[in-house]
């Protein structure tokens, strides 16, 4: 600005706007003066993020195809629930790895998302809960499409910009980030002394039917993952979520139950049981109520602490799994 020959205090201006107002265009910054404007939008670009479209579920969950500057689509849902309203953000335009019960594995992985990217999605979830709800957002979580340890830099700098005063200034301690389980990476969040939650994408706790079902798991063993997350709470002191999908006759039985709770004693942690939204793409069922409360009265009888999370958005494949970054049908 200086260089500009604009006064120093119209950099800090121009930074406000940007972040913690998330102007959408250099004409919206009201005072900033119109010559200074014109002269910024000659020089300068916002890639911003937009709304392609919008998909709202019967449970009001909304689910958002996101556009980014060079046309790549990805998806975002807003989850309100009666204790919170949660932004589920994408950062990767794709997946690199091949779970094969999760749509966006059968995708190829295009690129990493910018961190600025990311704070848009959080920006535009945050702005549809106000204005279809009348509701501030209270969480986040990085379970969108794409694995968030393999862009690791991009998504440690859009949680710094999402929690800074200067950006949004939502707690750390509201913000999840989920991983397939990339140990090294794990563990560097550990060095990094990070202040976020980490959530384990585990969904079977013996590695044959882990490999079956999550080839990263071949080269990220559950003992190498489970000293990985130990490491992480010495250094970090944060508890650690253990997702676990339940599939019917694959990984619902007592054993496997048993085999949970040997993976998950010693690590500080709680376990969500998660419902399977089905995929055109994968044969998996969801497991029968019956069995997953056997299930969970198992993990409870251990002392384990345990959630049953129910899906949301399922009818418009805003569910857990079901992320693909493709249009709505035309009648939808």
């Amino acid at each position: 600005m200086i260089a500009a020959g604009e006064p120093a205090f119209r950099a800090k201006q121009v930074y406000e706007w940007i972040w913690k107002k998330a102007a959408r265009s250099f004409d919206a910054m009201g005072n900033i003066p119109k010559t200074t404007r014109e002269w910024l939008s000659e020089k300068f670009s916002l890639q911003i993020v937009t709304t392609a479209e919008a998909q709202y579920s019967a449970d009001r969950t909304i689910k958002s195809s996101f556009q980014l500057h060079d046309n790549h689509l990805v998806e975002g849902v807003l989850i309100p629930t009666r204790e919170r309203v949660t932004a589920c953000v994408s950062s990767q335009v794709g997946c690199s790895l091949t779970c094969s019960f999760c749509a966006t594995g059968y995708m190829d992985r295009k690129r990493n998302l910018e961190s600025f990217e990311i704070y848009d999605q959080v920006v535009l979830i945050r702005d549809q809960a106000q204005e279809k709800y009348g509701q501030a957002l209270t969480n986040i979580v990085y379970m969108g499409m794409g694995e968030p340890l393999l862009n690791y830099a991009n998504v440690l700098k859009s949680i710094e910009q999402i929690t800074s005063p200067e950006g949004l200034g939502m707690s750390p301690r509201r913000i999840t980030v989920s991983t397939a389980g990339i140990a090294k990476m794990i563990q560097k969040l550990g060095d990094d002394q990070v202040k976020f939650n980490l959530a384990l994408s585990l969904h079977a706790a013996n590695d044959t039917k882990r490999n079956l079902i999550m080839p990263i798991n071949e080269s990220n063993t559950l003992e190498v993952l489970k000293a990985a997350l130990l490491y992480f709470f010495e250094k970090t002191g944060n508890e650690i979520t253990l997702e676990y999908i339940v599939f019917n006759k694959f990984n619902d039985t007592i054993e496997d139950a048993r085999e949970l709770y040997e993976f998950a004693k010693g690590i500080p942690c709680k376990i969500n049981l998660i419902e399977y939204n089905p995929i055109a793409q994968s044969s998996f069922v969801n497991a029968e109520a019956d069995a997953i409360a056997k299930f969970s009265a198992f993990l409870e009888s251990k002392r384990m602490i345990v959630n049953i999370r129910r899906s949301r958005g399922r009818d418009i494949d805003a569910a857990c799994g079901q992320l693909a970054g493709k249009k709505a049908p035309a009648d939808a």
